[in-house]
């Protein structure tokens, strides 16, 4: 009896051991430029957001009501893979649903309804532990990750969770992926986010900005005024010329503010107009924009986190 009971506490702690060291994280994402844009073929520029990510844990090592809520809506969404062919030949449905009744869970600090990704880091956690086999393609595992994304914004371009999956800064242009180095951001620039307190509607404004691009006049404004200065701001910032960056910036951020306004909370408004020279930043929306954080670049931190505890403005430093 007693050797069985040694035998048994073994193989649990085995297992724990196991579950232990294949314990990996998925970090959010920050798309930097190419919201919006990158539908008319514009690069985009993502980065990870290393303060917040996930990782797998099971529900009788970490018991808490917000992990059986992941385990109920994880379930959700091996139904929904479950429905297409596509998706059952390449994610082994049957094993995620096995996991998942041993109380498989994704433990995430990654803000919801924020623009950084925690649907992204899901859908990324998902395929990379249950694929059939990987995809090396990266334009096609792009579309696969945002067909799966779809199941939480209805229509995906599969960026956030290539971004969380890949986890590395990267350059998407012309249907090419360049990763670039970690520390590819000057030494004088850096990178802040704002909350804006206030949840985004991701699916309600993708919804308002397809409606957008069916008015001609909008389409070609978009084209010929906005869409170059995504692509100028993503190569001054690499190119580490922080002077034009932030004059290719103050364009790009203007042209927010009137051509997708509804992305743009009330509270945070006033801060696109104010001037870099005054106050040692810019700032733009962020993902999908309409709430949850917003982007900042400054040139001055000590000056900047004086500025926003001032204005009451909660702000995070990601570089």
């Amino acid at each position: 009896m007693i050797i069985n009971t040694l035998t048994i506490l073994f193989k649990e702690i085995q297992t724990y051991k196991s579950f232990v060291m294949e314990i990996k994280n998925y970090y959010g994402k920050v798309i930097l430029f190419g919201e919006y844009s990158m539908i008319f073929g514009s690069p985009a520029l993502l980065m990870p957001l290393y303060s917040g990510s996930a990782h797998w844990d099971y529900i009788w090592r970490n018991h808490g009501k917000k992990n059986y809520s992941s385990n109920r809506s994880l379930h959700v969404f091996a139904n929904y893979l479950s429905q297409n062919e596509y998706f059952t030949e390449r994610i082994d449905i049957q094993k995620f649903n096995a996991e998942l009744k041993k109380g498989l869970f994704l433990d995430s600090c990654i803000p919801s309804g924020y623009g950084v990704g925690s649907s992204g880091a899901l859908t990324a956690a998902v395929y990379d532990r249950f694929k059939t086999y990987e995809i090396e393609d990266p334009m096609e595992l792009k579309k696969f990750l945002g067909d799966m994304e779809n199941c939480f914004h209805g229509s995906s371009s599969g960026l956030d969770p290539l971004q969380c999956y890949y986890g590395k800064p990267f350059i998407l242009k012309d249907n090419r992926i360049e990763i670039l180095d970690n520390g590819f951001v000057p030494e004088n620039l850096h990178i802040f986010l704002i909350d804006s307190n206030i949840k985004s509607d991701t699916k309600s404004l993708v919804t308002y900005f397809k409606e957008q691009r069916n008015e001609p006049r909008y389409l070609k404004a978009f084209d010929e005024l906005y869409v170059p200065f995504v692509g100028r701001c993503i190569d001054s910032l690499v190119a580490g010329d922080a002077d034009k960056f932030f004059d290719d910036l103050r364009h790009l951020s203007y042209y927010q503010t009137v051509m997708l306004r509804p992305m743009i909370t009330d509270n945070v408004l006033p801060l696109f107009s104010l001037k870099r020279e005054d106050v040692h930043f810019q700032i733009k929306i962020c993902g999908s924009g309409g709430g949850g954080y917003f982007l900042g670049f400054s040139d001055d931190v000590e000056k900047t986190n004086a500025f926003m505890a001032e204005n009451g403005f909660p702000i995070t430093w990601i570089i």
